[in-house]
Protein backbone atom coordinates (compact mmCIF):
# COMPACT_ATOMS: atom_id res chain seq x y z
CA UNK A 1 0.00 0.00 0.00
CA UNK A 2 1.10 3.11 -0.96
CA UNK A 3 1.07 6.22 1.37
CA UNK A 4 0.47 9.15 -0.83
CA UNK A 5 0.37 11.78 2.71
CA UNK A 6 3.76 12.85 2.55
CA UNK A 7 5.46 15.87 4.84
CA UNK A 8 4.95 17.88 1.71
CA UNK A 9 1.54 16.81 0.14
CA UNK A 10 -2.12 16.07 2.15
CA UNK A 11 -4.94 14.52 0.40
CA UNK A 12 -8.06 16.09 1.21
CA UNK A 13 -11.58 15.13 0.06
CA UNK A 14 -14.56 17.43 0.28
CA UNK A 15 -18.04 16.26 -0.59
CA UNK A 16 -20.09 18.55 -2.21
CA UNK A 17 -23.13 16.65 -2.01
CA UNK A 18 -24.82 19.39 0.84
CA UNK A 19 -23.59 22.36 -0.86
CA UNK A 20 -25.41 21.24 -4.09
CA UNK A 21 -28.27 20.56 -2.39
CA UNK A 22 -28.40 24.12 -0.92
CA UNK A 23 -27.07 26.11 -4.10
CA UNK A 24 -30.06 24.04 -5.56
CA UNK A 25 -32.38 25.17 -3.07
CA UNK A 26 -31.34 28.77 -3.53
CA UNK A 27 -31.94 28.91 -7.12
CA UNK A 28 -35.19 27.58 -6.77
CA UNK A 29 -35.95 30.26 -4.02
CA UNK A 30 -34.56 33.20 -6.55
CA UNK A 31 -36.74 31.74 -9.26
CA UNK A 32 -40.10 32.36 -7.16
CA UNK A 33 -42.97 31.09 -7.07
CA UNK A 34 -44.31 32.63 -10.26
CA UNK A 35 -41.38 30.87 -12.78
CA UNK A 36 -43.24 28.86 -14.86
CA UNK A 37 -40.55 26.57 -16.83
CA UNK A 38 -43.23 25.31 -19.29
CA UNK A 39 -43.79 29.15 -20.24
CA UNK A 40 -40.51 29.79 -20.50
CA UNK A 41 -39.85 27.00 -22.88
CA UNK A 42 -42.76 28.01 -25.14
CA UNK A 43 -41.37 31.74 -25.10
CA UNK A 44 -37.61 30.66 -26.26
CA UNK A 45 -39.44 28.74 -29.21
CA UNK A 46 -41.27 31.60 -30.50
CA UNK A 47 -38.14 33.79 -29.93
CA UNK A 48 -36.05 31.18 -31.74
CA UNK A 49 -38.75 30.82 -34.69
CA UNK A 50 -38.81 34.94 -34.86
CA UNK A 51 -34.79 35.32 -34.79
CA UNK A 52 -34.94 32.90 -38.30
CA UNK A 53 -38.04 34.05 -39.68
CA UNK A 54 -38.33 36.30 -42.96
CA UNK A 55 -34.68 35.18 -43.84
CA UNK A 56 -33.46 36.28 -47.49
CA UNK A 57 -32.04 33.18 -50.18
CA UNK A 58 -28.42 33.68 -48.61
CA UNK A 59 -29.64 33.78 -45.15
CA UNK A 60 -32.40 30.83 -45.81
CA UNK A 61 -29.23 28.83 -47.11
CA UNK A 62 -26.69 29.55 -44.19
CA UNK A 63 -29.11 28.91 -41.91
CA UNK A 64 -29.65 25.63 -43.73
CA UNK A 65 -26.07 24.63 -43.60
CA UNK A 66 -25.83 25.36 -39.99
CA UNK A 67 -28.94 22.94 -39.34
CA UNK A 68 -27.25 20.25 -41.41
CA UNK A 69 -24.29 20.68 -39.52
CA UNK A 70 -25.91 20.17 -36.19
CA UNK A 71 -24.94 24.00 -35.10
CA UNK A 72 -28.49 24.86 -34.52
CA UNK A 73 -31.40 23.42 -34.15
CA UNK A 74 -34.06 22.71 -37.19
CA UNK A 75 -37.18 24.67 -36.45
CA UNK A 76 -39.19 23.08 -33.84
CA UNK A 77 -36.45 20.75 -32.63
CA UNK A 78 -35.46 21.33 -29.46
CA UNK A 79 -31.15 20.83 -28.77
CA UNK A 80 -30.30 18.20 -26.28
Amino acid sequence: MIDRNTSDHQIFEFDLTEHEARRRTEVLAALGDTWDPIAVMAAETEAHRLLYSGLDAEQQATYDMLVAADVLPAAGRERS
